[in-house]
C-alpha cells in the first residue's frame, strides 16, 4: 500500500510517517519503480505500534527502544518493564507537579474577591517569583 493507505490503515499522519522514518525510528520504505513508498502489513504494525506509543506518553527515545525491544523476539522482558517503570514514575511526578500548581492556583483563586478593586492575590503572589 502506499503511504496515503498505510496512513488511513494506521492513525499515523503521512508527514509523521515520513518524519519517523527521516529520523530513523522507523525503516525506511520499500520503493516502487516510480520511487513511491510501500507499505506492508509489518510497516502497518509498527506504525500502529509508535501511534500507541505515543498516546502512552512514551518520548521518541523511548518508542525507539521499546520498537527495538519488540522486533527482537528474543528480548528480555526485564528490559521493557524497566522502560515502563521508569515512564510511570515519570509521569507520577509530573502528576504530583501539576496537582500542586492547582492546589495553589486554587487557593489563590480562593482568596480573590474577584470584584472591582484591583488588589489580587494570584497577580501579587506571580509578582513575588519574579524578586
Amino acid at each position: 500500500m502506499n503511504i496515503g493507505q498505510a496512513s488511513r490503515a494506521s492513525g499515523v499522519s503521512a508527514k509523521m510517517i515520513r518524519y519517523y522514518e527521516e529520523i530513523g525510528l522507523l525503516r525506511p520504505a520499500n520503493r516502487t519503480d516510480a520511487n513511491y513508498r510501500e507499505y506492508a502489513a509489518r510497516e502497518i504494525n509498527e506504525l500502529r505500534f509508535v501511534k500507541r506509543g505515543r498516546s502512552l506518553g512514551f518520548s521518541m527515545a523511548e518508542i525507539a527502544q521499546l520498537l527495538t525491544l519488540w522486533r527482537n523476539r528474543d528480548r528480555p522482558s526485564r528490559e521493557v518493564k524497566a522502560i515502563a517503570d521508569r515512564h510511570v514514575a515519570d509521569l507520577d511526578a509530573r502528576i504530583a507537579e501539576m496537582q500542586a500548581m492547582a492546589d495553589t492556583l486554587r487557593h489563590l483563586s480562593q482568596c480573590c474577591a474577584g470584584d472591582g478593586r484591583p488588589e489580587c492575590p494570584i497577580l501579587t503572589d506571580m509578582a513575588e517569583s519574579l524578586l
